[in-house]
């Protein structure tokens, strides 16, 4: 095995510390993921379109400013680290067909998206684009046009979605992180089936130009890694605001990688009731462990929960079908069967139910607001099992028999819903078998909190992401 192969199954961070140590050049890594991809994704089907010759042109150009000792190429903080974006986001010159085949007919992006440019503009490489739901719209990345995406630890499981491929291509070494989208729990649900780590930054902080949206009054974007330092890395390098998004939040930069650790005197506590009654075993001892690591003395109730999920429900399909209704007047046969048929039901949502929803949604963030003033940190499972089956139809959760696809977003659904920061870190050992997620909460505006979370917890051994062992 190449050093460059050994090091892309390690924390990005890593790789680009020997690319700037001349150790390797950022094309032997380039190399090396292409190769990997090459390997495995013929099983795991985590991308939908390869960009190597950009790659290739990117890591030229990054080593022959090393070669000529550019300080500031050496001092790039994702230099030379491969990473690939869920196919919502524009990659110029290829047609970003979020899934569907509809979309396959638009011309290609004139331009990458917003957080593509400054990942770029941070030395990392872009490999491709990766597989998703259709429309974003689904909790598994069983996509009816591009095939199923599979578990990297187990192939013949779900890999969750709708961010699945860029999970999965995290999980299975391809490269070292990616990018997804998340409206109900999009990147949190493929975070913990595949075993990676995961981050949701705050509503309105990072800008969504350049990507194709699902819910826009519920959009987030963030990426996905195996370590929290990679994942705090990405962050910092796609701060900013961006006058073109309205919802993007003009705020200061406010770095996380120096605080990354810093744990002390947080005051954590455990989500309860519907977080510990709608999740299997397997779910509540991945909670408690993280618990335990974190010192968390008290449990925590949300009152209305249920609800919160119910508005996060109809808003979705509201919001959503008006975004696709005229395809769905001319075009029916041509979405996924069950993305149509939710867009359907959202055409015919009463206008006072959406409203309604929306004034819960307002009541549900003002009492979780008020409840983080006695505390710093939330805890709770990211989903409600590990990975089922590809093709699963129901799950039988808190003494009910739930269909599948939805149910496996429902304990993100509540959180998204009013935006709140979340980092999801793999546990194993709950599952005999599987890697499940638990979702660290915090206030707006505290990514500092969750990653620091993450990364103590990454270096007491309590979470861990290991890339699959497909060889």
């Amino acid at each position: 095995m190449s050093r460059a192969a050994e090091l892309l199954r390690g924390p990005g961070h890593l790789l680009s510390a020997a690319v700037r140590a001349h150790e390797l050049s950022v094309t032997d890594v380039v190399h090396a993921a292409a190769e990997r991809i090459a390997a495995t994704d013929g099983r795991v089907n985590a991308f939908t379109q390869l960009t190597l010759q950009r790659a290739f042109g990117e890591a030229a150009a990054l080593d022959a400013r090393l070669a000529v000792g550019d300080t500031t190429a050496a001092a790039l903080p994702l230099l030379g680290v491969p990473y690939a974006v869920k196919n919502l986001f524009d990659i110029e010159g290829v047609t970003t067909v979020a899934g569907s085949k509809i979309e396959r007919g638009r011309p290609a992006a004139q331009r990458d998206a917003v957080l593509v440019q400054r990942l770029r503009a941070a030395g990392a490489v872009l490999l491709g684009a990766l597989n998703m739901d259709e429309y974003a719209y689904g909790f598994t990345t069983e996509n009816t046009h591009d095939g199923a995406c599979h578990n990297p630890h187990d192939l013949a499981r779900v890999a969750g979605g709708s961010s699945g491929g860029s999970a999965a291509a995290v999980a299975a070494g391809q490269v070292a992180m990616t990018l997804g989208s998340d409206t109900n729990g999009s990147i949190r649900v493929p975070s913990s089936l595949c075993g990676v780590f995961g981050l949701k930054p705050t509503f309105g902080r990072l800008p969504r130009r350049g990507s194709f949206p699902f819910v826009a009054n519920l959009d987030h974007l963030g990426p996905f890694a195996r370590s929290a330092r990679d994942l705090a890395l990405a962050y910092d390098a796609m701060q900013g605001a961006d006058a073109a998004d309205p919802a993007c939040v003009a705020r200061p930069f406010e770095p996380t990688v120096a605080r990354l650790g810093e744990v002390h005197g947080l005051r954590v506590g455990v989500l309860g009731g519907w977080f510990h009654d709608m999740a299997l075993p397997e779910a509540r001892a991945a909670v408690n462990a993280v618990a335990a690591a974190l010192g968390a003395t008290r449990t925590i109730e949300w009152p209305g929960v249920e609800r919160a999920r119910a508005a996060a429900f109809l808003i979705t399909q509201a919001e959503s079908s008006a975004l696709h209704l005229a395809n769905l007047k001319i075009r029916p046969d041509d979405f996924e069967p069950l993305s149509r048929d939710r867009f359907l039901a959202g055409a015919l949502l009463p206008a006072v139910w959406v409203s309604q929803a929306q004034r819960v949604r307002r009541w549900f963030a003002r009492q979780v607001a008020a409840g983080f003033a006695d505390v710093d940190l939330l805890i709770a499972p990211a989903t409600p099992c590990a990975a089922p089956p590809i093709g699963t139809g129901w799950l039988d959760i808190g003494g009910l028999r739930l269909p599948a696809r939805p149910s496996l977003g429902l304990l993100a659904q509540p959180v998204s819903c009013i935006g709140l920061p979340v980092c999801t870190v793999p546990v194993w050992g709950a599952h005999p078998a599987l890697p499940i997620g638990v979702q660290l909460i915090a206030a707006p505006w505290r990514e500092d909190r969750v990653l620091a979370a993450a990364a103590a917890l990454e270096a007491g051994g309590i979470v861990r992401a290991p890339v699959a062992a497909l060889d």
